[in-house]
């Protein structure tokens, strides 16, 4: 699998920003193509990753990766509904750092 790099969507309002990243999702997902993209909106990660690497403040090492397993996942607007979903919200926010 090749890796696609995509800057995240905060330059978008949050309408745009959710159609966008399912366009993003979906396009990755029917190329089969890997994609890293860097965050720091919490539930914009979850609802579209399969793997999320918490990294520590600078210099930055990896704290934590976790793995994203949500049940129906298909979307990230639909991922955002998923029974799983605020687990993994408040697992990421406990390991991050705000000192």
């Amino acid at each position: 699998m090749s890796t696609i790099y995509i800057a995240p969507f905060s330059a978008l309002d949050y309408q745009t920003r959710l159609k966008v990243s399912d366009d993003v999702y979906n396009i990755i997902k029917k190329e089969k193509k890997s994609a890293i993209m860097v965050t720091h909106d919490i539930a914009e990660a979850i609802s579209m990753a399969d793997k999320i690497i918490v990294l520590s403040k600078r210099p930055s090492k990896i704290k934590k990766i976790i793995d994203i397993n949500l049940t129906d996942k298909s979307t990230p607007i639909n991922n955002r509904k998923a029974k799983e979903f605020a687990y993994y919200y408040d697992l990421i926010w406990k390991e991050i750092d705000y000192d």
